[in-house]
């Protein structure tokens, strides 16, 4: 089972990365130990409300990596699918979108829909350490706050207590 401040389960895959020499690269997490991570699960590609989520995260892409955070995306569909999608409505996208039609990452981080054999939308921040410091899944229906996300960065990076609608440059109680 999942649990916060355990280790994230580990994966290697293939991914989609438009601005990589070849396009496809192969991703693991330890790949991103010593900085944070957002892992982010998409139900399909060439759905509804999947690219939204997806240009929102590109759009705060560089706050996300100013925050020393790099942003990976996965679904169950193949790298060929992901590749044809970004071509088709996603070209400016620049963080790597897993593979996973194995279901090994999508069942390791216990978002797997086994009736449909798609992910449900969950979000996942792990630490420079590996650790799972936060996890939301949600409906497939619902598309997710990035700006909430890198909100949960940055105060998970405070190190400190954040209250009620914290925000950067909130004051914050270090923890004792």
């Amino acid at each position: 089972m999942l649990k916060l401040n355990q280790p994230a389960p580990e994966f290697t895959a293939a991914a989609y990365q438009k601005n990589h020499e070849d396009h496809y690269r192969q991703i693991s997490l330890a790949d991103y130990k010593g900085q944070w991570v957002v892992l982010f699960f998409y139900p399909r590609d060439f759905t509804f409300v999947c690219p939204t989520e997806i240009e929102g995260f590109q759009k705060h892409y560089a706050a996300f990596k100013e925050a020393n955070c790099e942003v990976l995306a996965a679904s169950t569909d193949t790298i060929q699918s992901h590749r044809a999608w970004y071509e088709a409505d996603l070209s400016d996208v620049a963080f790597p979108i897993l593979e996973d039609p194995s279901h090994r990452i999508s069942t390791a981080y216990e978002v797997l829909d086994d009736e449909n054999g798609q992910a449900e939308r969950g979000t996942f921040i792990i630490d420079p350490d590996g650790q799972v410091k936060y996890f939301i899944v949600s409906d497939g229906n619902v598309g997710r706050s990035v700006t909430e996300t890198l909100r949960v960065v940055k105060a998970l990076q405070t190190g400190g207590l954040c209250p009620i609608d914290w925000q950067p440059g909130d004051k914050h109680v270090e923890k004792k």
